[in-house]
């Protein structure tokens, strides 16, 4: 099942905007944050009995991040969004919303959100989770935007964020996972800029049939905790991995053809295609079949793995860092994720934010 948000609701339905033309909305500052802890494939590869290129050579993932003890999902969370903020040149006390994704949130409730919140000291913003595992970022982008959209002039900003810990939620016997997963948090800050420039359209799915195929499978209502449960292995990540590459192998080019024919343009025409990684290796492979160039894709999982919820804010921070993304350049945002779950987003890159005080370069 897949909906659709259009972007001329929110280009329109709030007059022109003060600095010429209809109101839209941009991606208008990105951050991130890794884990001090950096953890080589050839280090984990040994600790699982394998040998030291094992890991590497099936994924492309050379290291990976695993927070400290002491650190929860909302910590890491702030200090991305912290950086996200400095780069928009917008202080917490504007934030009008925030919505984070995650599979591994700081307890069942309250959302991860809220904690984040109160760590920044946004005391205007509503805050809440979204929980669709690998493509959280952007769902959470589609109801941003959405929300911003319904808002009064002059609109606050919201801020969007992935994160995970999934290395509270390994079973480090198991090579399926315990190869894949990383620790990390990206965000991003949602504001206004004059169209054509902005977000849209979001479309979204999911496929709850196929609900099995990764989950943890205890600590809910259906499975509560127990001693039976923690023996069992059931509070760590299980995976079906052949279903999870049919699946990324099948939804991922028809995302790209999808997002081309809404623009009415050919996949060779997307400036930079940045997607959710769970397998860098894998996920490079699917160029020629989604049509594109590899040169197109922004592939960052190499130093991280899988980090869920914040992969794909993640490579796309690490795009405008290294000086990727130009105004004007058409950006496909492509997540997909367990539940099973999938989005894109188009992005008209915007220009530089005037008022901020450190803009993205843009490419030579």
């Amino acid at each position: 099942m897949e909906s659709v948000w259009q972007p001329s609701v929110a280009r329109t339905s709030h007059g022109p905007h003060p600095h010429g033309g209809h109101r839209g909305w941009a991606i208008r500052g990105t951050g991130s944050y890794l884990p001090a802890r950096r953890v080589p494939s050839g280090e984990l590869s040994r600790s699982l009995g394998l040998g030291p290129s094992w890991i590497e050579e099936r994924t492309g993932i050379r290291s990976r991040h695993v927070a400290d003890p002491g650190q929860a999902s909302s910590d890491l969370a702030a200090a991305a969004a912290d950086r996200a903020l400095a780069r928009a040149g917008v202080a917490a006390a504007d934030i009008g919303l925030i919505v984070l994704g995650t599979s591994t949130p700081d307890e069942l409730g309250p959302s991860t959100a809220c904690r984040v919140q109160a760590l920044l000291g946004a005391g205007r913003a509503a805050a809440f989770d979204v929980s669709a595992a690998c493509t959280g970022f952007v769902y959470g982008l589609s109801a941003a935007v959405g929300w911003l959209a319904g808002r009064p002039d002059p609109a606050p900003h919201a801020l969007v964020i992935g994160v995970e810990v999934y290395s509270r939620f390994l079973n480090s016997a198991d090579r399926a996972t315990a190869a894949l997963f990383g620790d990390g948090a990206a965000a991003a800050v949602i504001g206004p800029v004059a169209a054509p420039h902005g977000i849209g359209p979001v479309t979204l799915g999911s496929d709850g049939s196929r609900a099995g195929d990764v989950l943890i499978p205890a600590g809910g209502s259906r499975v509560p905790a127990s001693a039976g449960t923690v023996a069992g292995h059931g509070h760590t990540i299980h995976m079906d991995g052949r279903a999870v590459r049919d699946f990324i192998t099948g939804v991922f080019p028809r995302l790209v053809a999808g997002a081309a024919e809404d623009a009415g343009i050919k996949p060779a025409d997307l400036a930079l295609v940045v997607p959710h990684q769970p397998n860098p290796r894998l996920v490079a492979s699917l160029a020629g079949e989604a049509g594109l160039d590899p040169a197109q894709l922004m592939i960052a999982g190499h130093d991280v793995g899988n980090i869920g919820a914040a992969s794909l804010p993640y490579a796309l921070d690490r795009a405008v860092r290294e000086g990727r993304i130009a105004p004007g350049d058409l950006v496909l945002l492509a997540g997909f994720g367990a539940g099973v779950t999938w989005g894109r987003a188009l992005v008209a890159w915007p220009p530089p934010d005037p008022h901020s005080p450190d803009p993205p370069a843009g490419r030579p």
